[in-house]
């Protein structure tokens, strides 16, 4: 049973479960994701990561796991704003890991990111393990959004924190309008042109207008068990930073 929108929300409505759906659509545009990121966010997603990971520097986490760490954006820049010691970045779609592991050669950090293709749902990490854990726009592909955090919050160590950068929907005049414009109609069109599967960028409208938000994500990290949880939003709500700690 589906308990929160976006878990219905489907790449290619086919009898597959979610994470496969998902982790063959990411296959399918990892050779032009960053390009595509840039050109549909503007490079705005750059700023939400930064500012995002601001609000970890107080707690100053060694180790790290970046969950739906796609082609290592996020992870890359943890590691060169943090400077733990260990980040280890997962996904469920080797071809997004590929061009990732090529860009964290390229940044010289091989020796602080680990690449690796697990399922955040089923992670092979004993308990409290990490630090932090980080998710950069992917809880919204979670085939079940509370036992995700609740696998994130066995590996993490007490006391320790989960950062959750999501995609959201303002809520007021007019950029609410202006959003929903851009992202049903010229989302999936650049999409398409830009990576030939039109499919992946109308999931991405279609899950961002279903993803959990507000009071009800702060809920869902209060639910599997995790003690506080605050967050706050970037650029007129377009997108929101969730802080839970263990």
């Amino acid at each position: 049973m589906n308990k929160y929108k976006a878990e219905k929300v489907l790449p290619y409505n086919s009898e597959e479960a979610k994470t496969k759906q998902v982790s063959r659509m990411f296959d399918s545009i990892a050779i032009t994701y960053d390009k595509l990121n840039i050109t549909l966010s503007f490079g705005i997603d750059r700023l939400w990561r930064r500012a995002a990971l601001s609000t970890l520097k107080k707690f100053h986490p060694k180790t790290i796991l970046d969950v739906a760490t796609g082609t290592g954006d996020l992870a890359i820049l943890t590691a060169k704003k943090l400077s733990p010691d260990k980040i280890i970045g997962v996904d469920i779609s080797q071809g997004m890991l590929n061009v990732g592991k090529q860009k964290v050669s390229e940044h010289k950090l091989d020796n602080i990111i680990d690449m690796q293709c697990q399922d955040c749902l089923n992670l092979n990490f004993e308990d409290n393990t990490f630090d932090a854990i980080t998710i950069g726009f992917g809880a919204r592909n979670f085939e079940s959004l509370e036992k995700g955090y609740a696998e994130l919050l066995r590996v993490l160590k007490p006391g320790g924190v989960l950062m959750v950068l999501e995609l959201s929907t303002p809520q007021y005049f007019p950029m609410k309008q202006l959003f929903s414009f851009y992202s049903s109609t010229v989302i999936p069109f650049l999409g398409k042109l830009i990576s030939k599967d039109k499919s992946a960028y109308t999931y991405l409208n279609d899950s961002v207008k279903a993803v959990a938000q507000g009071k009800e994500m702060e809920q869902a990290f209060l639910n599997v068990g995790f003690s506080s949880v605050s967050s706050k939003r970037f650029t007129f709500g377009i997108c929101s930073n969730y802080i839970g700690i263990k």
